[in-house]
């Protein structure tokens, strides 16, 4: 059996994947990446945040971003029954991007692993990990190519940037129940013919049409536009016939979204994801750390995924290069606590979107421009900056304003 020697094997070529293997090969270091799917391979989570932005250009990626001529992302609009609020990333509290990207996933993640081997870093496409073993911190990986040939891989350190594919997960045992409830989500992507050339064309709309009940409409460069449904299973799952009358049906039934959508061509069979959310016992261990969905997914509705992927790719490539480099590393502390927090932040925001907390601060006519800025920092992804009492004390912060807007309301009706 052919056996190959690497610093770090990163399994995954996904947006986790490629950031990570670029901070690494950029100190110095050999890396190798594993691909199960051939690019371009289609997969959801098309809405970009703006702090990716810091770890992309961290990377070396965004000469080949920019270059690709993906849609600008400007801001969020959320609109319920009548109402709509609009999150502008320029008028944000904490300083940054203003802006991010709507891409179809396909032409984004070929963009970036393309760059990636352009750096000199070998991916292997079509190649799946069977087994890995541990001695100490390093590490042998067994894996198996497209024509069924086997080989191994031995590496100082392992990067699981497999998204839903969880390897580590899977083969360590890591994997511990979520503490969010089973939804669903059923999407597709359209011929957007009739887009309109308004603020809507720079976003992502979220239409909420039950507290448990939510639309996403991202349009892209390329003329298509994404919409998916997200809720409990059974919600998505009411009309009859095949998925796409299925998927037909449910856009006639929501007034808010777009007629232009009703007869759209679609450009592929909606698909669905049952039960997204994901959690972990460790995000580290002797010798590996996952990143991106291989730790922890929340919810899809404020298109947080990308930038947990970024972000844990790039804090995890920088430890492992100075592990590398002999410098023993806090990794509990600059690892698992730092993600940690971000991820508890966005999930006060994803429960209060369900419970209507959120929905009662977005949609206040007694909003404060203030605070919206502050909010909208955390909606940009910068769930990091505790000068923002909206980061530094999320769960009370949003309780006890949307208690205030809630007692206003009922005082003037």
């Amino acid at each position: 059996m052919h056996i190959e020697e690497v610093d770090v094997l990163v399994i995954g070529a996904g947006p986790s994947g490629s950031v990570a293997a670029s901070i690494i090969n950029k100190q110095g270091f050999k890396v190798k990446i594993v691909e199960r799917t051939q690019f371009p391979r289609f997969v959801i989570g098309e809405s970009l945040l703006p702090r990716c932005l810091d770890h992309f250009e961290a990377a070396g990626l965004m000469p080949a971003i920019k270059a690709a001529g993906f849609q600008e992302k400007n801001g969020a609009v959320f609109k319920m029954n009548d109402k709509q609020c609009d999150f502008d990333f320029s008028v944000s509290f904490t300083e940054g991007w203003t802006y991010a990207w709507q891409v179809p996933r396909d032409d984004f993640d070929k963009v970036l692993a393309d760059e990636v081997e352009k750096m000199g870093v070998e991916i292997a496409y079509q190649t799946s990990v069977i087994d890995v073993q541990f001695a100490g911190v390093n590490s042998t990986t067994t894996v198996k190519d497209v024509n069924g040939i086997q080989s191994q891989i031995k590496a100082k350190y392992i990067v699981d940037g497999s998204g839903y594919g969880r390897v580590l997960p899977r083969l360590l045992n890591l994997d511990k129940p979520t503490d969010f409830p089973a939804r669903a989500a059923m999407f597709t992507q359209v011929d957007d013919v009739n887009r309109p050339d308004d603020i809507e064309s720079n976003r992502i709309t979220v239409i909420a049409h039950t507290q448990d009940f939510w639309v996403w409409t991202i349009p892209f460069s390329n003329g298509k536009t994404s919409i998916g449904f997200v809720g409990y299973e059974n919600e998505i799952k009411t009309k009859k016939g095949n998925i796409e009358n299925q998927f037909r049906s449910l856009l006639k039934s929501i007034s808010q979204v777009p007629e232009r959508f009703h007869e759209a061509e679609m450009f592929f069979e909606p698909k669905q994801i049952v039960g997204y959310s994901a959690a972990v016992k460790q995000l580290y261990g002797p010798g590996y750390v996952l990143t991106g969905n291989a730790s922890e997914f929340l919810d899809p509705v404020f298109s947080s995924g990308v930038t947990f992927a970024c972000e844990s790719a790039r804090i995890s490539g920088e430890l492992i290069c100075e592990e590398l480099k002999g410098n023993k590393q806090d990794w509990e502390t600059l690892y698992a606590k730092h993600l940690k927090q971000g991820v508890d932040t966005f999930r006060t925001y994803v429960k209060a979107w369900y419970d209507g907390r959120l929905q009662t601060i977005f949609f206040s006519e007694k909003s404060e421009e203030g605070i919206n800025r502050k909010i909208c920092s955390v909606l940009a992804g910068y769930v990091w900056d505790k000068k923002n009492a909206f980061v530094r004390s999320h769960d009370s912060s949003v309780t006890n304003l949307a208690q205030l807007l809630k007692a206003q309301t009922n005082q003037t009706t």
